[in-house]
């Protein structure tokens, strides 16, 4: 087993056009230990100004969330997470050769509904509908792929070469579609986009958010998405679950810490609210991730 050890910063900004009243926000900023995968070590998360109600809880995917409620009018919010992690990682299990044929009977024997079943992110999710044209795509882009594993890294290679990394193209309520049909995107749309794909296959698939090594190693080159937080995909290989990013196209390893899991961005969104105020709203958002070893 190889691991590292990190130090990571997040800091969220919120500014609010007009005082917002009657602010609630719930946050999936608890970085959970995976057994075998990641340890935290020490996370401290600071909000301000500090929340008059905080409740602390976990989601159906086992996610921690804190609801935070303001009763006073707010003006900006500032969200600061700091923490000490250590990342293991162990190579992937041979690919099991399970085919797309083969996948349905599998899927079907399967009784556990529990968070980290796979029947719960085979159908379209709040934000991940079925798509014709990702379907499409995506079958031709895997179109004689000998396994499951096969089909999965050969269709988020196809979408990496056929996107474009583009901050200012998308907002996270973009639609999977409409990031497809402009082939444009940040991180979310290309996550979002390869789970509707292999969805249309049969293939589970969900969504997770996390951080990514801000500086590569030595001779390696910088990836896309490292300045905010991450987002890349679950897929079931039909034995287990493999993480893939096909923003870099790439198997998620040690340069990753998951955060949340879901169906969708909405299931792992690190920060979701409701507040009535006016004017507009801005929002700024900094992550350093800095390897101790």
């Amino acid at each position: 087993m190889t691991g590292m050890h990190y130090d990571i910063a997040l800091r969220i900004r919120y500014d609010y056009g007009g005082p917002a009243e009657r602010a609630r926000t719930l946050l999936r900023l608890r970085v959970p230990d995976l057994p075998g995968a990641q340890a935290v070590l020490a996370q401290r998360l600071t909000i301000t100004p500090a929340p008059d109600e905080g409740i602390e809880g976990r989601d159906f995917f086992g996610n921690g969330t804190l609801l935070a409620v303001w009763h006073r009018p707010v003006s900006a919010l500032d969200l600061a997470l700091s923490l000490r992690l250590r990342r293991d990682v162990t190579p992937p299990p041979p690919d099991p050769g399970v085919t797309l044929a083969d996948l349905p009977g599998r899927l079907s024997t399967l009784r556990d509904l529990g968070p980290e079943s796979p029947l719960h992110h085979l159908q379209p999710s709040p934000r991940v509908p079925a798509s014709p044209a990702i379907a499409a795509f995506t079958r031709a882009s895997a179109a004689g792929a000998p396994s499951v594993r096969q089909a999965i890294l050969r269709a988020a290679r196809a979408l990496h070469g056929a996107m474009t990394f583009d901050s200012e193209a998308t907002s996270v309520e973009t639609p999977p579609e409409v990031a497809f049909a402009q082939r444009r995107g940040v991180c979310q749309d290309y996550a979002q986009i390869l789970i509707c794909g292999l969805r249309s296959l049969g293939i589970p698939a969900g969504y997770v958010s996390g951080f990514l090594r801000t500086e590569p190693p030595p001779g390696q080159k910088r990836l896309e998405g490292v300045d905010a937080m991450h987002a890349w995909v679950r897929a079931w290989d039909g034995a287990g679950w493999i993480d893939v990013d096909p923003t870099n196209d790439r198997l998620a390893g040690v340069d990753y810490v998951t955060v949340a899991r879901g169906r969708d961005y909405g299931d792992a969104a690190p920060v979701l609210g409701a507040l009535s105020t006016a004017g507009g709203q801005g929002t700024r958002q900094a992550v350093d991730v800095v390897a101790l070893d």
